[in-house]
């Protein structure tokens, strides 16, 4: 990238950051209050909040950047992506916002000619913004990341999370949520992709997994992950991609062990929650 596309990469940038503190302070202040919830699935909530926020970020970027394009997880996920794309979730942990639970976040990552050039995830209740840069490390409320130093698996602290479809899937994860608690220091799930993925770039996690990801839970957090020196991959150790689905974040140095467990076992298929170890 050359200055001149630098220089518009850091302005991109200072909107997104605008714009994602804007939408959490929007949910922050709704919270706890009455607002319109439907189902998209069985599970798969959206309230009319998921809806507020993403109008309200979409809005912003396009009065600024008329030629972008956005993809985002409600309304504005039909246009073509363009050199500039702007991936987005406007609520990451709907389900723990309707419950009233307090974990969300909102996540923007901004794609520039097919590469994750910029990511933000902001968690309100907490106010923590965590962001980064390509090439340019990764920060919470602008202090750097920094992934664990944990050398190995039985060590860990994990998250992971369960799709929509967990009651009609036999592709659900189950099995390796119970191969990884037998097996790590512990296994948390938390709502929100996004948040767990900063959490591993944070060290607060040493390592995280999930299948049926779409591009919006992901595109902010494979960046900060690997801007504050993890490592983001696919199950069989391949790039991730946020178009792919499925992902292995860690600290990098469980990341092989992590893999063994989700190579030895089913890719996530069952029916019950076995835990037997053979």
């Amino acid at each position: 990238m050359n200055r001149a596309d630098s220089t518009e990469r850091d302005e991109y940038a200072r909107l997104g950051r605008e714009v994602v503190r804007e939408a959490g302070r929007l949910l922050l202040e709704r919270f706890h209050t009455e607002f319109t919830i439907s189902h998209k699935g069985v599970v798969n909530l959206v309230t009319e909040m998921d809806l507020a926020a993403e109008e309200w970020i979409v809005r912003r970027i396009l009065q600024a950047f008329p030629g972008h394009s956005i993809l985002a997880e409600e309304r504005h996920n039909e246009r073509g992506r363009n050199a500039v794309t702007w991936v987005i979730d406007p609520l990451d942990g709907t389900t723990n916002y309707a419950h009233g639970y307090p974990v969300f976040s909102v996540s923007i990552g901004l794609e520039i000619a097919g590469e994750l050039e910029w990511g933000a995830v902001f968690d309100p209740v907490r106010n923590e913004l965590y962001t980064a840069l390509l090439g340019g490390g990764a920060f919470c409320n602008d202090a750097p990341l920094e992934v664990s130093k944990v050398v190995s698996l039985g060590s860990s602290l994990l998250a992971t999370g369960f799709p929509y479809d967990i009651r009609t899937s036999s592709r659900n994860n189950l099995g390796n949520f119970c191969a990884f608690a037998l097996r790590s220091q512990g296994v948390r799930r938390s709502g929100s992709a996004a948040l767990d993925l900063c959490h591993v770039a944070a060290g607060r996690l040493d390592g995280f997994w999930e299948l049926k990801l779409n591009p919006w839970d992901c595109a902010a957090g494979y960046l900060i992950v690997r801007e504050a020196g993890g490592r983001v991959t696919n199950f069989r150790g391949r790039p991730g991609s946020i178009y792919e689905g499925e992902v292995i974040a860690s600290n990098g140095l469980i990341h092989q062990e992590m893999m063994a467990v989700l190579e030895a076992g089913d890719g996530g298929t069952t029916g019950l929650c076995d835990c037997g170890t053979g």
